[in-house]
């Protein structure tokens, strides 16, 4: 591999190191190691969402539910928190609650044909208006139970000084990986996103796989619900706004194709990490977050006329 094709192959890990050294010359504290874990919190609830999405937008979908969905498990989990419920029991319910979201916004899209992002559009109104009609508008407290206490550590303590986010996000990853690259669902999902037709007269169940990548999806927005509920000790039926903007700006920039077909997971790790390196550094910087929007949606433009470019040199 020379060195041109390992560039093209690798622009979001490059994109990455150039700008963690142009932020590192401009501020030196930013890569002390307080600064890095920060940015590595703040970055696995983005990361675990848009792992999920990758799945979604491999197939040629969209998943715009996912902010939505992470709001209303966030809110089922600190009441089932709140009633004392064993900690196993709530998450597995939250994530259940999670995975049937998805999976219905999956069965509309396979069986009824409707397309993913009028699907998921709908999904996500719906679903907002649900957690603000169960919260009644206002934060769900997880109370004060001894399980309240273990929930907590869940999303704020340290496991072999690692932030838990940190730790559950590359568990996610490496499932997330190996599904992929290791697993007839993986072969599927690619199959599905290259070419639908074909892959459904090669024997694919093409609206199983559908279902189940949105459902995937669902299942890892609830989870990232439950990390944000723990961190704020409380659910906030606002939760999750925009979200599904971030995850998907992840994807793209770690150089999944918004056509389908073509991704990886490390990928969208890299994708979530330069979007979590800018907002650390122009928070250090101290620049107003309306020019962090703008900034943001500058660095996805440019990934994506990046990558336009390269298919068509190609």
């Amino acid at each position: 591999m020379n060195v041109k094709q390992f560039a093209s192959d690798n622009k979001s890990l490059i994109g990455l190191l150039l700008l963690m050294a142009i932020v590192s010359v401009i501020n030196a504290n930013f890569l002390g190691v307080d600064n890095m874990l920060n940015i590595l919190r703040q970055t696995s609830i983005n990361a675990v969402i848009a792992m999920g999405m990758t799945f979604v937008i491999i197939t040629a979908g969209i998943d715009l539910s996912v902010g939505s969905i992470l709001a209303f498990a966030g809110a089922i989990c600190a009441s089932l928190i709140g009633m004392d419920t064993p900690l196993v029991l709530a998450l597995f319910a939250t994530l259940l609650v999670g995975a049937a979201l998805g999976a219905t916004s999956g069965v509309i899209i396979a069986y009824a044909g409707v397309q993913p992002f009028i699907a998921t559009l709908v999904g996500m109104t719906m679903i907002r208006g649900a957690t603000l009609v169960y919260t009644e508008g206002r934060p769900i407290s997880t109370g004060s139970f001894d399980v309240a206490e273990s929930f907590y550590q869940f999303g704020a303590g340290y496991t072999f000084g690692l932030p838990n986010p940190v730790v559950v996000a590359a568990v996610v990853l490496i499932i997330c990986w190996f599904i992929l690259t290791h697993t007839k669902l993986g072969r599927y999902v690619y199959a599905i996103g290259g070419n639908e037709n074909v892959a459904r007269l090669s024997g694919v169940n093409v609206r199983a796989v559908k279902i189940t990548v949105y459902a995937i999806s669902g299942t890892l927005a609830a989870l990232a619900g439950i990390i944000l509920t723990a961190r704020l000790e409380s659910a906030q039926p606002t939760a999750g706004l925009g979200y599904e903007l971030d995850a998907i700006a992840a994807v793209v920039l770690g150089g999944t194709s918004l056509m389908g077909g073509r991704g990886r997971i490390i990928g969208t790790i890299i994708g979530a990490l330069i979007i979590g390196v800018l907002n650390n550094a122009l928070n250090i910087m101290d620049v107003s977050s309306y020019y962090q929007m703008i900034a943001k949606g500058a660095v996805i433009l440019l990934a994506v006329v990046v990558d336009s470019r390269g298919k068509a040199n190609g």
